[in-house]
């Protein structure tokens, strides 16, 4: 059978125009990909009002959502995860049970991999199987390639950012204690406690021995009365320096910059360093502190750094279940065992723009981290820490803590704000300091060595350049209520100001060029003159005594009794502007009812010379034992607000 040719040629000419349609017509666009939120309600993992209200609070804070509802507590972390790994298309990969190559990953600097959020964990067949808490971008495959040859296949899968901070911490168990303990020392020995004395020290205290010795031997009453004499000195300078100081500080109080508040979308990644050992009973009371903060959860990073031997805290901790927001981190167990060797290993493990330090007794203002915000915005990038006020919460328990509580108002709402206004070098507080993270970094950290890292840390910012400023927030924390607990505290306090000294004294012509005049005298009459102050005064009490008395030797300087005239006149005079000016710390912050409490000052500085001498005899004997003062010992749920209690009876606590 024959078929026309015409209908022959239509029925090829409808076959070939059919095909080219087919092929013309473009194919079925995919599917788009369901949005994160819609996976997690279709998974039932939140519901609908969940992922309204999510949704408003990332427009509001221009987060993530995933962080958004994993710092509200609204989902888990593991269950967050897996809907992500379904949502790139990457298997999950469980590194608490999967054996990891420690040797490939130590091939990566553990900084970048902590940064970036990925870790190689084996090798397979001529491809690396690589865990990451975010797909990998073209600049970590190249970085891999580099390390590992460009003809490396990766195997990419998906894990927590907890899990891979686990892996690091595993794989890189020396760096991070070489890091944290010994990286200034290797880096900056000059900058260490740990480096001891310099020659030019060891020259120095040679030839004042011999001198000493040698006048004591030849004329032992001059020698003796040419020490009193600059010993009087030394006091009434360090003396009229503070009163001077204190004085501005008073007077910047009343010119306090408010600065404008910085919008929650606007706000910056901020870590919160919480050192702890030994304070099982105080973890609960730390949980719903940090909470009360009010800064926006999913922008915060609370890092708990615990001690591998205080196995008491670490289960009270885990126990406390606390919020997505907080890690917690088990500090690698190696000497010394000091605040500062942990704060560098939390410092590591950082991500933020900024970085602060709370203790784990700690009642911060809930607005302190927006203030510091604030505050660094409108300083600019040369400043480098902002320091809050610090007072007590338990003031009112006994005269110990009033006289504390005194100090404290007097050193936060006068001295440190007069320093800040003189642009002097301030000492900081081991507490509620505020870092700009990369520069904290730049300085090297902590030195684990010193004893009081947080006051040699300010001299050291100071003398790099950078600014440290006061601001006009309060943290709440416990006064030590018994005197043997505060003699060892204040001994670690002034041993480590003796540190300090000793540190950035190694080279007084560098510590010249590196601070202007003024600062080096500041410099010299605090961080020196403080310590000193305490030292000499039992000998200014006893040689004034003796001379006024008659009861010894005249010392032949002046004529006869004039020592003891002038160390009276110096003791009267310094103690009565300083209990001056505790007296209107006291009435400002508290209360006029607070004011008498000041009187009582001179015994207060009888305990820190008791520190002091204790401090110089650990110096030489134990230089970096760290004296740990207990917290906890009062309920803070019944102390009363700062300005609206009576001050204590007068008891003091053994």
């Amino acid at each position: 059978m024959q078929f026309p040719i015409r209908r022959r040629g239509g029925l090829l000419r409808s076959l070939t125009q059919g095909s080219a349609a087919l092929a013309l017509t473009p194919p079925p666009a995919p599917a788009p990909a369901l949005p994160l939120g819609e996976r997690l309600v279709q998974r039932g993992l939140i519901d609908r009002p969940t992922l309204e209200w999510a949704l408003v609070r990332q427009r509001e804070t221009g987060e993530r959502l995933g962080r958004i509802l994993l710092a509200a507590g609204k989902v888990r972390r593991l269950d967050l995860r897996q809907v992500l790994a379904e949502q790139w298309d990457l298997p999950f990969i469980d590194l608490l049970h999967t054996p990891l190559d420690a040797e490939l990953a130590q091939q990566f600097p553990p900084d970048q991999l902590v940064a970036e959020g990925w870790i190689p964990v084996r090798r397979e067949r001529g491809h690396v199987v690589v865990a990451t808490s975010e797909p990998l971008t073209d600049a970590i495959r190249a970085s891999i390639h580099a390390v590992l040859g460009a003809g490396t296949s990766i195997d990419e899968r998906t894990t927590t950012t907890l899990d891979v901070e686990r892996a690091v911490l595993s794989c890189f168990k020396h760096f991070i204690v070489e890091r944290s303990t010994v990286e200034l020392l290797n880096g900056r020995p000059e900058l260490s406690a740990a480096a001891g004395y310099s020659r030019q020290q060891k020259a120095a205290m040679v030839i004042t021995v011999v001198a000493v010795v040698a006048g004591l031997v030849l004329n032992w009453a001059l020698t003796l009365g040419v020490f009193v004499a600059l010993a009087n000195i030394v006091f009434l300078s360090a003396i009229l320096f503070k009163v001077i100081t204190s004085l501005v500080g008073n007077a910047a109080r009343h010119r306090t910059v408010v600065d404008p508040p910085v919008p929650d979308h606007e706000l910056p990644r901020y870590t919160i360093l919480v050192p702890v050992y030994r304070e099982a009973n105080i973890i609960g009371n730390l949980m719903s502190n940090l909470a009360a903060l009010d800064y926006p959860e999913e922008k915060l990073e609370i890092l708990v750094l615990l001690e591998s031997d205080d196995t008491e805290t670490i289960e009270a901790a885990r126990n406390a279940r606390p919020p997505e927001t907080v890690r917690l981190v088990v500090v690698p167990d190696a000497q010394p065992k000091t605040k500062p060797k942990a704060c560098n290993v939390g410092l590591f493990l950082a991500t933020g723009s900024f970085l602060v330090i709370y203790d784990a007794e700690d009642k911060p203002d809930p607005q302190q981290l927006r203030r510091a915000v604030a505050a660094f915005r409108r300083a600019g990038p040369t400043t480098a820490v902002v320091q809050a006020r610090l007072q007590y919460w338990n003031a009112t328990h006994n005269v110990l803590t009033a006289l504390f509580g005194l100090e404290y108002g007097y050193w936060f709402g006068t001295m440190l704000p007069g320093l800040d206004r003189l642009g002097l070098p301030i000492p900081l507080g081991g507490t509620s300091n505020h870092f700009r993270i990369d520069t904290l970094r730049d300085l090297g950290g902590w030195d684990p060595h010193n004893v009081t890292e947080d006051a040699d840390l300010g001299i050291r910012a100071a003398a790099e350049g950078y600014r440290v400023e006061v601001i006009d927030s309060w943290t709440d924390e416990e006064a030590c209520s018994r005197v043997r607990p505060w003699i060892r505290q204040r001994t670690r306090w002034i041993k480590g100001y003796m540190q300090t000294v000793l540190v950035h004294t190694r080279s007084p012509v560098k510590l010249a060029r590196r601070l202007s005049p003024r600062e080096t005298l500041g410099f010299v009459l605090l961080i020196a003159g403080t310590p000193l102050t305490f030292l000499l005064a039992p000998v200014l009490w006893v040689t004034t005594a003796i001379e006024l008395a008659g009861i010894g030797p005249r010392l032949p300087i002046g004529g006869t009794g004039v020592l003891g005239w002038i160390g009276l006149g110096n003791l009267v005079l310094g103690n009565g502007l300083m209990i001056v000016l505790c007296a209107m710390a006291a009435v400002r912050d508290r209360g006029w009812r607070w004011a008498p409490y000041a009187l009582l000052n001179p015994l207060y500085w009888c305990l820190h010379s008791w520190a002091s001498w204790r401090a110089l005899i650990q110096l030489v004997r134990n230089p970096f034992l760290w004296e740990k003062t207990p917290h906890g010992l009062h309920d803070e749920a019944v102390a009363p607000e700062a300005g609206t209690h009576e001050p204590p009876a007068l008891r003091l606590a053994a």
